[in-house]
Formats: structure tokens, sequence, C-alpha cells
């Protein structure tokens, strides 16, 4: 009964976020060149010469109301993955209706876990109205704000998606606000106020992001960051999953890392079930088949041993544990103290190591579970975006 009633009640949102469906505003230009289909999302090999940000190809989304012209673009931009080495990513920029783009400020909008398959990639979410987090993309362009939003590292015909990975994702989120004014057909301002946001796995991303931004991408005019229920700290929620409902979601991270790092090898650990499993999460795979699909099980399920016991896999999980380097704007902190998916008590931890290290950080914890948070958060953290734009001086309740 449960696995119907979450099933309905996702799907019931999804449809009800068609009804605010994604502004346009009058016809663009003739795309460049740029091969059809899901050709789109192979990177050309080699790679172009440029930065991070820059625009390798462009194609209008079909993310606009039915009959009108969109102003939304797929794009592929140069990155950084988390090892430093050079790679292509994709993502969808959107302007919003009536707003003049070279006044709009910029929201980079990190997406929530999507899923494993390639067809689960945000910007195909987007594109076909079945954005789960469409009611906080639809506040943004309402208020007057373009959004770019990455569908972060290996979202390809053949996915090796970089899930959780901390590094990779917040440069995919700074990279496609880079690629959103380097865009001509964007209008948006080179100079910009820039904000990030995100919940769940976008809340991790907003946050690596804010920590890397210094160094990575200080052109960007950032002005502040809003995080909610925030897998600071691999280890803690990998031990929160196991057996438990989220736990196609340890999995998943797992085969994230995997990707993300090749001295890292999980194909060893993996039994006969373990194999069908990643193949059939790369295959078809998206986050309501990871919450029904795994519900309860455990490692032992899938793995003849626990790579996390193994030094290499400690160390690389270490990596991407959130707080060492703390953001230089203020930031918007929130989490459910009944979240069933990302332990409360981890997230609290890294709010403390922020708010110790001189971050202006504001904290709100909400009686709520994980999936709920994801559509009842949404009016704080608007707010504590409009006063950013606005220049109001931000608080901290640390």
């Amino acid at each position: 009964m449960r696995r119907r009633i979450l099933s309905v009640v996702i799907t019931a949102l999804v449809a009800g976020s068609v009804l605010c469906a994604v502004p346009a505003l009058s016809a663009q230009p003739p795309p460049d060149p740029a091969p059809p289909g899901d050709s789109f999302f192979v990177p050309p090999s080699p790679l172009p010469e440029g930065k991070p940000g820059d625009v390798i190809r462009w194609r209008p989304s079909k993310s606009g109301p039915l009959g009108t012209p969109p102003a939304a673009w797929q794009v592929m931009y140069l990155s950084t993955n988390a090892l430093g080495e050079r790679t292509a990513m994709t993502g969808t920029v959107i302007v919003p209706r009536g707003a003049d783009p070279a006044k709009a400020p910029l929201v980079g909008f990190a997406p929530g876990t999507q899923g494993p398959a390639f067809k689960c990639r945000p910007s195909n979410m987007i594109d076909r109205h079945a954005f789960y987090e469409q009611p906080a993309l639809n506040d943004l362009l309402n208020s007057g704000y373009a959004v770019a939003v990455p569908d972060y590292e290996g979202y390809r015909p053949e996915p090796k998606a970089t899930y959780v990975t901390g590094r990779a994702e917040g440069h995919a989120l700074l990279d496609v606000v880079r690629a959103a004014q380097r865009l001509p057909q964007s209008g948006i301002s080179p100079s910009a106020k820039v904000m990030l946001r995100g919940y769940s796995q976008g809340g991790g991303a907003s946050m690596w992001a804010g920590q890397l931004q210094p160094e990575y991408a200080a052109e960007l005019d950032l002005i502040g960051i809003v995080a909610g229920g925030v897998p600071a700290d691999l280890t803690e929620v990998a031990l929160y999953l196991e057996g438990k409902r989220g736990f196609g979601l340890l999995l998943f991270a797992l085969l994230g890392l995997d990707n993300a790092y090749p001295d890292l090898d999980l194909g060893p650990s993996l039994n006969d079930a373990g194999r069908a499993a990643v193949n059939a999460m790369n295959a078809d795979e998206c986050t309501l088949d990871l919450l029904l699909k795994y519900e309860n099980k455990r490692l032992r399920d899938y793995l003849t041993s626990s790579p996390l016991v193994d030094p290499e896999w400690l160390a690389r999980v270490g990596e991407n544990k959130l707080g060492g380097t703390p953001p230089r704007v203020p930031v918007y902190q929130y989490h459910g103290e009944q979240d069933d998916l990302v332990q409360f008590g981890q997230a609290a931890a890294l709010r403390s190591a922020y708010c110790a290290q001189g971050v202006k950080l504001t904290w709100k914890a909400y009686q709520s579970d994980h999936i709920t948070l994801v559509y009842t958060g949404n009016a704080d953290a608007l707010a504590f975006m409009r006063d950013r734009v606005a220049g109001v001086p931000a608080g901290s309740n640390c």
C-alpha cells in the first residue's frame, strides 16, 4: 500500500507541475548545427579548446508551453570532473517570460536525485514536463530569475552518472551558470547576480559549489546559497540507508563513486544480483524505481564484500565530506527532523561546522520527512533568495 501511495503522490505532484510549465519568450534564431537526438549528449572527441563554462553546442529546449517558442536551451559546456580533468557536461538554460534577461538575476538550480539511467537526466525530465522539482523552478521563473540547471557528469547514452561526487557536482553547477552567461541567445548578463539553490543531491551540489566558487569561479557575483536536505557526510548517510526504504540511493551512490574514480572498482565486489541491479539501473531506472525496487535491502544482498571497509573507498568517501572550506556568502540551510532518506544529524553537524568557520548561515529544521520537504520548503527558500537580490543584509542564527 505504501508503495502505491508513494507512486500516486509523486505522479500527482509531477502532473501538477505541468500546469505551471516553463514560461517562454519570442522565437529564437535557428540553432547552431548540433547532432540530432540523443547524439547531442555525446561529447566531441577531442574536446574543443576553451575554458570551463564555454558552450560547445546548444539547441532549443522543448520546455515551453505547447504551441509557444521556448526561451529555453539545452547546452553542452566544458567543465571539470572530480579529478580536475577537462570534460563536457550538459544542462538547460531558461529565461523567464517578460523579463529583461540582461537585468535578471541568475540561479544555478541543482536538481535532486533523478536516477542512474540516461533517460533520467534533468534536461529530459524538464523537456517532458516530468521534472518533480518543477514547482520550485516555476517559483524562480515567476520571480523573474533566469535559471541554469545542470544534468551533472555522466548523463550520456551509455551513462556513467557520478552521483554524490561533490567536486564534480559543484563544478557542473558553477559551469552551467557560466554557460548560461556565455550563451548569446540567452541574453543573460556576464555580471548578473548569481544564487545557487538545491535540495537533497542538489543541496549537496549547491554547498560544494559554494565551497569551490572562490577559487574555481571567482568571477561570478555569487550572493547567496540555498541548500536543503544536504547529504554532507556520505558515511553517515550510507549507514542510515542500510536496510531502509532508501537503500537504492546507497547502491546508486556506490555506482556514482565508482564511475567518478578510476582507482575504485566496484565490479569484483558485486554478486550476481548486484551485477543485474547495476545493469538495470543504468538501463532504465530513475528515482521512483530506486525507492520502490530496493526498499529495505542490504549491501549483503548485492555484494560479496563491502567496499566501505576498503581504504581506497574510505579515502574517496572522505574527500566528498562537506565542511572543510566555508562558503563566503550567506547560506540558508534547511532539513526535515523526520528525514527518512538523508540523516538529520549529519546535516546539523555541517551547520555547526560552517557556523564555527564564520559563515553567515540561517538554519531551519522542519517537522517533515524528506520527500514532503521537497515541496513545503519552497516558500522560505524563495524568501531568502528575494532578500539577497533586494540587498537586505543577511542575518544568522548560528
